[in-house]
């Protein structure tokens, strides 16, 4: 069975295809996975690995050996055995087909590669047809001004998923916190490919989801996917904005 669960995903189409499902998982799961967020002290700063943005990170790419310890334990184990095997993209890609987004994805085993690009004694087949794998990240902004900057993520990605890891009433829409959908101010930042950050005043605001417990966001990687999270106002650097981001990746 899925550990998320996007039945009741909601989509939008422009100016890129972005959408909100929630519950993500029954309150059971999600409660479990809640009580084993991994503590603070295991998380590198932005700041402190030359990354744009007011951010703290526990991922494969930014300190693997952490990492990997953390997530071999439960819950976390069974959330990264699923992510992590070949088939959750392509769950993914279907998930989005069915709601007409099609990215043009097929699951297409190792041994069918093997056998087109001998007959056709070249990599086109491969290069016509990129693998994804997915890999996942907790995150944490700050409540003293905690943000990431307008972007649109790193050209290897596909989709990105991002699961808001908030208890019922721990968290207050005034403090901000939501993910934001921009359209550029100026038609010279319509096209960024490269994943170009850029100043907030560059950016006009399309919509907010605000952060509450038990969703999950999930867009598709445009040329012009810009999304941010403006800087927290809680004024408290104890409060935190834990989430958990999947990340679909071309390769």
């Amino acid at each position: 069975m899925p550990l998320l669960d996007f039945s009741h995903l909601k989509m939008r189409y422009a100016p890129f295809p972005i959408g909100i499902a929630r519950p993500v998982m029954d309150q059971a799961t999600y409660q479990r996975f809640l009580d084993a967020f991994p503590p603070i002290e295991l998380f590198e700063d932005y700041a402190y690995l030359g990354k744009v943005g007011n951010k703290l990170t526990l991922s494969e790419k930014e300190n693997y050996a952490t990492y990997q310890r953390f997530i071999s334990k439960e819950p976390w184990c069974d959330l990264h055995r699923w992510i992590k095997n070949d088939d959750f993209p392509y769950y993914i890609m279907n998930m989005l087909r069915g709601a007409s987004i099609d990215l043009g994805f097929k699951q297409v085993s190792r041994w069918t590669r093997i056998r087109k690009m001998l007959r056709s004694r070249s990599v086109d087949y491969e290069v016509r047809n990129p693998r994804l794998r997915s890999r996942f990240e907790f995150s944490i902004l700050r409540g003293d001004g905690g943000n990431l900057p307008p972007h649109t993520d790193a050209p290897s990605k596909a989709v990105t998923i991002i699961v808001s890891m908030a208890r019922d009433g721990e968290w207050h829409d005034a403090w901000g916190g939501g993910t934001s959908v921009y359209q550029p101010r100026h038609e010279r930042l319509n096209f960024n490919k490269m994943n170009k950050t850029a100043d907030f005043s560059d950016m006009e605001l399309i919509e907010t989801y605000p952060f509450v417990p038990n969703q999950a966001i999930i867009f598709v990687k445009t040329h012009n996917s810009w999304h941010a999270v403006e800087p927290i106002v809680a004024n408290d650097p104890n409060v935190l904005r834990r989430t958990l981001t999947i990340n679909i990746e071309i390769f």
